[in-house]
């Protein structure tokens, strides 16, 4: 399909490097068009293309680059449908794709793909399910939006292995023929309007996830999400729910999680909290019973489980605190998900980063158990307002190591010590991520002090 072919990769990060590789083993002609400047792109990946002969083109899109010899367009998936080269490979009926659509061409015919999607939750399932398929199979792979490009470990799957897969919105929008064995769609809310444009677009994209199924394929759908339900009506595959509030095929009830009538697990012995959590972890209790795991494999992960780096991560422990990572919280509805987790403890809760005019008064019903506010960042002000406007001590800082003083200091043995700021990093940090890992080497270097 691909052997011999000339093929434009727009976009070079790691999934369009990972592809070049593919390709030349392929004996394609390449060219590999990024905007960046060279000088600012991983030069070890650069360097690499070039002994390969793979033809790079750096700094802009020039207009005279894409023309009728191309066979395809591979682009990256941060790159919007509407870019120049996109629209003319149209006009030029020449193919647009991504690199997982590209790679899952090349997958041996007879494993078993599970790709998980949604709004929320989706790196949590995805990686829930991986660690409770290897707990148990010792030949799972795991790639996809979680940070692997499939194209990176195709060498490694092997005919009748497990592939687990976190599939994101952009690289729904360029998926052509991918059509997973069990397809789980965590939930749908509003997200990533600015690159689809509306809603309904958005929620049309996700469901693509399941337009290549047929009736020997499995849909997991959360019952409780409206919008799921509602955009997956017209399903060819057979259709599996969760629910955390009535009764189905996976559901929770009275503390416990079920699997049809069988109790796989009480949430108190769960590290992991919160009804999104409760719902991560029943989508995987049923791809895990549907790939006839046990359930003391299944018990035995979930107990074990601390949860993805970043994403209302437990820290550690100290002085009878806990201390929770949420740096992936950038906007309002992550931080009310997060409150909402913590039922019987008081919380000293960060807030604040880049201001871009989000509304902290959003958070007033979710903010009973905060006795203390740190406001950090440059919306340190507005959080502030926000706080005493409520009656909740609230002292603020520029920058977090500061505030993270002030937390010790005003926490009381019980208190959840809770990072998730409702906004962006990019005020003081390159990525989100950056701000978490701040955060946690603040634990390190206190816990060290305690001891």
């Amino acid at each position: 399909m691909f052997e011999n072919k000339k093929i434009l990769v727009l976009g070079l990060a790691r999934s369009g490097f990972a592809c070049c590789l593919e390709l030349v083993k392929l004996n394609c002609q390449i060219v590999l068009n990024d905007s960046q400047e060279e000088t600012k792109l991983n030069q070890e990946q650069i360097k690499k293309l070039k002994e390969l002969k793979v033809e790079c083109i750096f700094g802009s899109h020039p207009d005279n680059l894409l023309d009728k010899t191309f066979d395809y367009v591979i682009k990256n998936p941060g790159i919007r449908n509407n870019h120049k080269y996109v629209l003319k490979a149209h006009e030029l009926n020449i193919p647009v794709i991504n690199e997982v659509e590209f790679a899952y061409h090349l997958l041996p015919s007879d494993i078993k793909l599970i790709a998980i999607t949604g709004t929320n939750g989706k790196t949590t399932t995805t990686t829930l399910i991986y660690k409770i398929l290897s707990a148990y199979y010792n030949n799972v792979h795991l790639a996809g939006n979680i940070g692997y490009p499939l194209c990176s470990i195709l060498k490694d799957i092997k005919s009748g292995d497990i592939l687990v897969m976190e599939i994101s919105c952009q690289q729904l929008a360029n998926l052509k023929h991918f059509n997973p064995d069990i397809a789980v769609l965590t939930n749908l809310s509003p997200a990533h309007i600015d690159f689809f444009n509306d809603y309904e677009t958005y929620k049309k994209v996700k469901t693509k996830l399941f337009k290549n199924q047929t009736k020997d394929n499995i849909a997991i759908l959360n019952l409780e999400n409206k919008d799921s339900i509602d955009s997956t009506k017209n399903l060819k595959s057979e259709k599996v729910y969760f629910s955390s509030k009535q009764k189905a095929q996976a559901y929770y009830k009275d503390n416990n999680l079920y699997y049809l009538d069988e109790v796989i697990i009480n949430d108190y012995d769960m590290i992991i909290k919160g009804i999104h959590n409760i719902e991560n972890a029943l989508a995987s209790i049923i791809v895990s019973k549907l790939m006839k795991v046990p359930t003391e494999v299944i018990r035995k992960v979930l107990k074990e489980f601390r949860g993805v780096e970043h994403r209302l991560e437990l820290v550690d422990v100290i002085n009878n605190r806990k201390f929770y990572n949420d740096t992936e919280a950038t906007n309002i509805k992550c931080t009310q998900i997060a409150l909402s987790a913590f039922k019987d403890n008081n919380i000293v809760l960060f807030l604040g980063g880049l201001e871009r005019g989000q509304d902290f008064n959003e958070l007033t019903p979710y903010i009973s158990k905060v006795h203390a506010i740190i406001g950090i960042g440059e919306c340190r002000d507005r959080v502030k307002d926000f706080g005493l406007k409520l009656g909740i001590d609230t002292y603020i800082y520029e920058y977090l190591q500061d505030g993270f003083k002030k937390s010790l200091e005003v926490s009381k043995e019980g208190d959840i010590i809770l990072l998730s700021p409702a906004s962006a990093s990019w005020d003081q940090y390159k990525e989100c991520e950056d701000r978490g890992l701040e955060f946690k080497k603040l634990v390190g270097e206190y816990k060290n002090a305690s001891n």
